[in-house]
């Protein structure tokens, strides 16, 4: 698990604040929406827990597929372009 943590250090890092931000906003609109703690409580954390993982595999997958695809300059050099 440390390996993984280590890593991939920059994601969860990201992910992490990205997870702050979704609570903070999830709570201001459930409140506002719902009017009640509890419920802006309960979701606030819900929501966000499952958009982190989320968003975690959809990083992962995007840095995948970018390193895989050729760059502008080699593409250029090599008459894909």
């Amino acid at each position: 698990m440390a390996n993984f943590a280590l890593a991939n250090l920059a994601t969860l890092k990201k992910t992490a604040s990205y997870y702050v931000v979704h609570i903070t906003v999830a709570a201001v609109v459930a409140y506002s929406i719902t009017g009640d703690l509890l419920m802006a409580f309960t979701l606030s954390l819900l929501e966000p827990t499952v958009q982190a993982v989320a968003f975690f595999c959809h990083e992962k997958a995007w840095e995948r597929w970018g390193s895989n695809r050729p760059r502008p300059q080699a593409a250029a050099a090599s008459g894909l372009m």
